[in-house]
């Protein structure tokens, strides 16, 4: 697999393998905190990899002990309104271009996944996690509210659970963190790898147009009333469904043949 750094400081690595490209968070040393740096290094390799239409699918992982504890607060401590804001602005592009890319992006989840942290898996649009892995927002105990966090995680899992982890600051387990719709799926820890990379395979193999379609089509309709997304995503799969890539896969469904995308 190769490999090359992004950024410096921090350093973020963006490996490349049969269509699949891996971000690893790689600042161990702080737990993987989510910096101004860090945040904008990852957004800066997303809009890289949304050009390359050899890159179906993007993970995100971190290196060392945790995936991500979330911001770094030593950058918070002492700072006017204007430099907070802009923080948290950062953390936001970050989070809606993920959604914005037209790769699927999973997060490949070990440790702990805390505040921002936990923001950063609940915007990927999928997540696998090891089973020892845990998930909190943690910011009402330290007098930070963790309320952009909050915009992700409750969409994901719902107001009442989403209270409760927000108002408690209480860890969830991976298998909690499944039933609750935080992540797709948890295995046992030394599966991790493995499971995450044969989801993304099982992606990478379809139409990518097909793919880029359904993502941007999804977050569409996800928060409209059933009405209009009805009207809307009729429209989009009429689309869809005269573009080479759905004949073809017309034709190979009924002569019973492997499908050859063209991705038009």
């Amino acid at each position: 697999m190769s490999s090359n750094v992004v950024s410096d400081a921090p350093p973020l690595e963006v490996d490349h393998r049969d269509g699949i490209a891996v971000i690893t968070l790689n600042t161990p040393d702080q737990r993987n905190a989510l910096s101004v740096d860090m945040m904008a290094a990852v957004t800066q390799a997303l809009e890289g990899l949304a050009r390359d239409e050899s890159v179906r699918v993007v993970i995100i992982k971190g290196a060392g002990r945790v995936f991500s504890s979330g911001h770094n607060l030593r950058e918070m401590v002492g700072r006017e309104l204007e430099d907070q804001q802009h923080i948290f602005d950062v953390c936001t592009e970050m989070m809606q271009t993920i959604q914005r890319i037209p790769q699927p992006v999973i997060a490949q989840v070990h440790g702990v996944a805390a505040a921002a942290g936990c923001q950063l898996v609940a915007a990927c649009d999928l997540a696998v996690a090891a089973e020892s892995a845990l998930f909190m927002t943690p910011g009402v105990r330290i007098g930070l509210f963790c309320s952009t966090p909050m915009v992700a995680v409750s969409r994901a899992i719902g107001r009442k659970r989403a209270m409760e982890m927000l108002l408690t600051g209480d860890a969830i387990d991976a298998q909690t963190a499944a039933d609750w719709g935080l992540i797709n799926r948890a295995v046992a820890d030394e599966e991790l790898d493995d499971a995450t990379w044969e989801l993304a395979q099982k992606i990478s193999s379809a139409s990518p147009l097909t793919i880029r379609i359904g993502k941007e089509a999804f977050y569409q309709q996800v928060e409209r009333p059933q009405e209009e997304a009805y009207d809307l995503m009729s429209r989009t799969m009429a689309e869809n469904a005269v573009t080479c890539d759905a004949q073809e896969g017309f034709d190979a469904f009924l002569g019973k043949r492997t499908p050859v995308w063209q991705g038009k």
